[in-house]
């Protein structure tokens, strides 16, 4: 049995709002998905953006070379396609072009399958004064527990 891989976007809930989560596969090349496999990928700094026909892909997501591969290895920093429903692409579709809103890649994770699987977020970009808010809660929280646990 595999060993589990989670990659997590830890700053996309403290700078969007997450309006909406969907499942999708990603297409990817050997030597990607054994890199992922060994842990070797990074979601933070990518986001997910729709082509000329309406097919998305996830942009700036970072999948280290495979150690043990040869000329058939990888561009790290390649755009991977992500494999929905058509339903889905098309309110994914609408929702981005009307309101403005961002597609944001918040998990990696391999399924029980051993397929590679991106959990993305319908997101909505938080203003400051509500990410102060979110620290300002953080902060008063963890002050709570420790007077809690002094008595």
């Amino acid at each position: 049995m595999q060993k589990t891989v989670n990659i997590l976007n830890k700053k996309a809930k403290f700078q969007y709002e997450i309006l909406d989560k969907y499942t999708a596969g990603i297409v990817l090349t050997g030597t990607e998905i054994k890199s992922i496999r060994s842990g070797k990928a990074s979601i933070a700094e990518s986001f997910c953006e729709f082509n000329d026909r309406d097919e998305l892909f996830v942009i700036n997501m970072t999948v280290e070379e495979y150690a043990f591969g040869n000329y058939y290895n990888h561009k790290p920093k390649a755009e991977r396609k992500l494999l929905l429903n058509r339903k889905e692409l098309k309110k994914l579709k609408k929702e981005i072009d009307v309101k403005g809103n961002a597609i944001i890649p918040l998990k990696l994770y391999i399924n029980e399958k051993g397929f590679a699987k991106l959990i993305i977020g319908l997101a909505k970009g938080k203003k400051l004064f509500d990410k102060r808010e979110v620290i300002k809660d953080r902060d008063n929280k963890r002050d709570l527990d420790r007077i809690k646990k002094n008595f």
